[in-house]
């Protein structure tokens, strides 16, 4: 038998204690190692962020179950487990306590790194000693609850991610977050979810005619991975034709989670062709960044990006495109983000509907239809 890590935050572990503690789930990246795990190998539940073990499962055999356990990421590598053990966090061992007893912590030059053993899920104990006294140790507290307190915003926390953006000639690695998109304001009617009705937004609207377009180009296509349920026309945007289950793999953790919240992808093969931000009654800016983000994560990635925004809205969208974080970036986002008003976008898709030329069309042309805002760089004589 064997023991290995399975982390969580304070989310991920709520979210898999209320789905019935008995299906856990990991990044397609983790599929190879995934394979090594046998029935009857232990995973120990580590919670990042309050730093605390919480729980043990017993492997039964991998998983079938495709239900929507965790919100915000799919994590498609499954097992099914018993739970001998899912604790409240305030019920958690605290790291501190293994402190000289384990290899990953043997004293306190370890505190806080710990080897970088609990940086990512599915590492093995070398030493399957240090598993049992984490076993038996949370059987004890089981047994004999002791309550800590738990800081709510440590137990809230994002996962960051690892990234290794090019610094001269070399590689520095660095810590990113990558923010979900805020709510709507509570002035904004939200959009209908139920599956009975169909949302009449403006927003979905502009998602679902570019959704048709790219695969009308024969282009796979992507839908922000909060929208997948909207729906326009009674048709769930998730379930329009050719639309991808997932990102192609190639790229890092915070890269794929970048773009798995734009608006909208056009892809051929593993590359993307375009990729569209369509702003109604959000901030200009948070579509901005997110591609911004994107450039920031892969510098060489040669994408036609997009901002979709209404007529009325231009003069922001220049306005915000020309910010200094932006215009003073070495490809300065205002020579490379079109914007699209929605007029004219939906007016060139009318035309194009109306004369049949969906199939003659390469995705570059609206290059030639969005406007691109450049600073005027005299010195004013």
């Amino acid at each position: 038998m064997n023991y290995w890590l399975d982390l969580f935050t304070g989310t991920t572990w709520r979210e898999f204690r209320d789905a019935g503690a008995n299906v856990s789930g990991f990044r397609p990246k983790q599929v190879k190692t995934a394979k090594q795990m046998r029935k009857g190998d232990i995973f120990l539940c580590y919670l990042t962020g309050v730093m605390r073990w919480v729980g043990a499962l017993e492997i039964v055999g991998t998983s079938s179950d495709t239900r929507k356990i965790w919100q915000e990421q799919e994590f498609p590598v499954r097992f099914e487990v018993k739970a001998l053990m899912a604790l409240d966090p305030e019920h958690g061992i605290p790291m501190e306590q293994l402190e000289g007893r384990v290899k990953f912590y043997a004293g306190p030059k370890d505190r806080g790194k710990f080897k970088g053993f609990v940086r990512s899920s599915l590492r093995k104990f070398d030493d399957p000693k240090d598993g049992e006294l984490i076993l038996t140790m949370l059987r004890e507290v089981e047994k004999n609850p002791v309550s800590r307190p738990v800081d709510p915003k440590k137990l809230a926390r994002r996962p960051l991610y690892k990234v290794e953006p090019k610094k001269g000639t070399g590689k520095q690695a660095t810590l990113v977050s990558v923010p979900e998109p805020e709510d709507a304001p509570a002035s904004v009617v939200p959009e209908a979810q139920d599956s009975s009705e169909s949302s009449t937004t403006r927003h979905s609207e502009i998602q679902y005619q570019l959704l048709t377009l790219g695969a009308e180009l024969g282009l796979d296509v992507w839908v922000a991975r909060n929208d997948r349920g909207r729906r326009w026309n009674g048709t769930a945007l998730g379930s329009l034709p050719k639309m991808l289950d997932q990102i192609p793999t190639q790229f890092n953790e915070a890269t794929t989670r970048t773009i798995e919240l734009i608006d909208v992808l056009w892809l051929t093969g593993n590359s993307i062709v375009a990729a569209f931000e369509v702003e109604c009654t959000t901030s200009i800016y948070s579509g901005l960044l997110r591609m911004s983000d994107l450039l920031a994560l892969q510098p060489n990635l040669d994408i036609n990006l997009y901002l979709v925004a209404p007529d009325d809205r231009r003069d922001k969208v220049e306005q915000e495109l020309l910010r200094p974080t932006f215009s003073l970036r070495e490809k300065p986002l205002a020579k490379i983000c079109g914007f699209l008003s929605f007029s004219i976008l939906c007016e060139k898709l009318a035309g194009i509907r109306k004369l049949g030329l969906s199939g003659s069309l390469r995705p570059s042309f609206l290059k030639t239809t969005a406007e691109y805002f450049v600073a005027d760089e005299s010195n004013g004589e």
